[in-house]
């Protein structure tokens, strides 16, 4: 490693940094009830501004970063993607009162999801370049931020004055609405003072989407900005570098293999499990528990630190045992804890399975860029995981409106866990089924035996072959 050393740990922190700022994207659970009684929209409503912030991401703006950081470097386009996302969360706060639900959606969702994903590709693709021989160490480390943007801004925004009463009122004006749907008609001009929203309150909730995107364009553009790739003739001990980066699949190459389909897939179901809960964990938690919201946004933040360790604990895991075992432990370890989680009414029990599945949700994302880089190669990574990853964008979108949906429809959650716990039990088998491919059809020498379609991703690294 030499004298690269020290920069690629540089390197990996500045990525980690950026990916904490786009992380708060999985904090919108914070803002559901504040905006569905602020602009009296139903969950629906509310729940698209994530959908498409998610599927702008991952669909769209990791794609567009992963084509034009391989072309120009990552710095350029990290830049860019946080600008984009700050902007969009200053522009959603001032102009969403005035021009409702589509502002939020253009705003918020297109515009900040697309510049989420532009930063949030670059930081993944960039570190397995510079740690060859820790890949899923190093992806779990920088995707851990996501995870800890999550985290750290559950913490702080519940405990803003103006924001914790915004939600106080929000809570109340919705439980004295819950609780003359069983009795006489609703009339708001009988509610206790707790149970108003105000001016001030949606002025409150405002506010946090504007200073928030002040403080994402500031510390996010200070991290990027030293964002680079390995420099030529880069090594890490016996790991050739230099040679990684000048092998692996085209894009083009990459879309006509079976592997790309089913890791694609595979991405697809393990986010459909976590994000049906992100999207709307506070509401979830009170459904099945009885809690106000009030007190449980703050301790789901807590919890919401497994989604950072997920991403570190199972991208270390899977450098040990490799990916397809990894994936196919995360998948049932989910069901069957969704399974029980839809017959919980104990709020500790609650947030340990909350826990547990935002652990396997996060671990996906720590090691699927191993997973890619091992079938396809490092020197098109960027693009070939972007690809990837836009199974995020789509789960995104239809998971947490499907989960809004079932709860506008019957009231209640708990009908949807079940379901979604069958899913990821079926997808158990879909990493055995993700084989080795053959070595990249234009680099494929006569005297190169080819590999077997039945040499597995999962096998020992001592033999030389992808795990």
């Amino acid at each position: 490693m030499g004298n690269d050393t020290p920069n690629r740990w540089v390197i990996a922190i500045s990525g980690t940094v950026v990916m904490v700022t786009i992380g708060c994207l999985y904090s919108w659970a914070l803002f559901t009830q504040p905006l569905l009684v602020a602009y009296q929209w139903d969950l629906r409503t509310t729940t698209w501004a994530y959908a498409i912030a998610n599927f702008s991401l991952a669909a769209v703006g990791a794609i567009i970063g992963g084509f034009w950081q391989d072309k120009a470097g990552p710095r350029k386009v990290a830049m860019m993607g946080v600008s984009l996302w700050g902007l969009g969360n200053i522009l959603a706060g001032l102009g969403t009162s005035a021009l409702g639900a589509p502002w939020l959606y253009l705003s918020y969702g297109i515009m900040g999801g697309i510049g989420a994903g532009m930063a949030y590709i670059t930081p993944v693709a960039m570190v397995t370049k510079w740690f060859p021989d820790k890949k899923g160490l190093a992806g779990g480390l920088v995707a851990g931020g996501f995870g800890l943007g999550a985290f750290v801004y559950n913490m702080l925004v519940p405990r803003l004055a103006g924001f914790h009463a915004a939600a106080v009122h929000a809570g109340g004006f919705l439980a004295a609405k819950a609780a003359a749907a069983t009795g006489a008609a609703f009339d708001h001009r009988h509610l206790a003072p707790s149970q108003l929203f105000t001016a001030t309150d949606i002025g409150a909730v405002t506010n946090v989407f504007v200073v928030s995107g002040v403080v994402f364009l500031i510390v996010g553009l200070g991290a990027a900005s030293l964002f680079r790739n390995p420099p030529p003739g880069y090594s890490v001990g016996a790991h050739p570098a230099t040679r990684d980066l000048a092998e692996g699949y085209t894009p083009a190459q990459t879309i006509a293999t079976p592997q790309f389909y089913l890791l694609w897939l595979q991405l697809f179901i393990n986010v459909i499990g976590g994000i049906a809960i992100i999207s709307n964990a506070v509401f979830i938690l009170t459904d099945l528990t009885r809690v106000s919201a009030a007190v449980l946004a703050p301790l789901f933040g807590l919890v919401s630190v497994f989604n950072a360790l997920g991403r570190l604990f199972w991208g270390a895991v899977s450098d040990r045992i490799g990916c397809a075992k990894t994936f196919a432990a995360m998948f049932a370890i989910q069901a069957v804890t969704l399974f029980l989680l839809s017959g919980v009414h104990d709020l500790t029990l609650a947030l340990i399975a909350t826990s547990v599945v935002l652990l396997c949700c996060g671990g996906g994302f720590g090691t699927m860029p191993s997973f890619n880089a091992s079938c396809f190669g490092m020197k098109y990574a960027g693009l070939n995981y972007a690809m990837i990853l836009s199974a995020w964008g789509f789960a995104g979108l239809i998971g947490p409106i499907m989960v809004a949906r079932a709860k506008d429809m019957t009231g209640s959650f708990a009908g949807m866990l079940p379901l979604i716990a069958g899913l990821l039990l079926c997808a158990v088998a879909l990493p055995f089924l993700t084989k080795k491919p053959p070595p990249r059809p234009n680099l494929r020498r006569a005297q190169t035996p080819r590999p077997s379609a039945f040499d597995s991703l999962d096998t020992s690294p001592a033999t030389g072959e992808f795990r």
